[in-house]
């Protein structure tokens, strides 16, 4: 069978891993004061963090409009015996409701809940490509992802909290007293949702060490084929100390870094790197 892949420009995939699987990006509106603009094609994080940071109001993302994802599936259809959707999870957006009214009006064209975010959508956008280099049923295929979706485990650390502040999903008491105690608080994707996990104490190269060691060590129960260093813009060191954390935790067979796009980068700003993996069947 030809299987098209295509996921929401929230998976946070480099381009060389886009091409290479020949993945259909549709983009999310992200709105700029009150111009709204495509995620990745005309709007960038760089543009985020510069409008933030000259005294602009935070930027906001928004779903893709039924008509959107119509346009784009039936397009993929046409040279595809069908079309596999892996959306941004629904607990984060209507936008994967909309792509499941516009691929109900197509007879080849499936929708996927990662129930996830950036990369955590990811993992579930490349098994899609790897299951659909063999599959000969779509519907067994889409069960498998739906099944692997419950054994993402996403998470990020941030450094700064005002952008979160900002978003309203912190308050300014609670970032001060995080700032005055050195904690830096992990973002923990749960069951479709977003929570603060554990909070980590010190300077961010140290705290980002601990982070990553209490998320790999120690765990039997990984899979070792891919893991995602996904992060907004933060210091080479940072990004040394991440790398030789996760290549002292196991031996994995492909570590893939990759920068968080938009909606990522509205959230929670500069200075967030976190890590994101799978974990075995039980």
């Amino acid at each position: 069978m030809r299987i098209r892949i295509s996921a929401d420009s929230t998976c946070d995939l480099s381009p060389a891993l886009i091409r290479e699987n020949n993945i259909a990006i549709v983009p999310l509106c992200v709105n700029m004061g009150d111009k709204g603009y495509f995620d990745g094609v005309d709007i960038h994080p760089a543009d985020i963090f510069a409008h933030v940071a000259g005294g602009g109001a935070l930027c906001t993302t928004a779903a893709v409009s039924v008509g959107d994802y119509f346009d784009r599936f039936e397009e993929l259809s046409k040279d595809s015996d069908a079309v596999v959707h892996i959306s941004l999870g629904s607990g984060f957006s209507t936008s994967h409701q909309n792509a499941c009214i516009a691929a109900q009006e197509l007879e080849n064209v499936y929708v996927v809940d990662s129930r996830n975010l950036s990369t955590g959508q990811g993992h579930v956008v490349l098994e899609a490509c790897k299951l659909a280099k063999t599959a000969q049923d779509v519907n067994a295929m889409c069960e498998e992802l739906r099944e692997l979706s419950h054994r993402v485990d996403a998470s990020f650390l941030l450094n700064r909290l005002d952008y979160m502040v900002k978003g309203g999903r912190c308050s300014a008491v609670m970032a001060l007293g995080a700032n005055l105690l050195r904690l830096k608080p992990c973002i923990e994707v749960v069951d479709n949702a977003m929570h603060v996990g554990k909070k980590y104490r010190g300077n961010f190269v140290n705290s980002m060490r601990e982070y990553v060691k209490s998320r790999l060590q120690d765990a039997d129960d990984l899979l070792h084929e891919r893991i995602f260093i996904t992060h907004t813009p933060v210091s080479e060191e940072i990004l040394q100390t991440v790398r030789q954390t996760v290549r002292e935790s196991g031996d994995w067979e492909n570590i893939y870094e990759t920068t968080a796009g938009c909606t990522i980068s509205c959230h929670c700003g500069e200075g967030c790197l976190g890590v994101l993996y799978i974990h075995k069947k039980k």
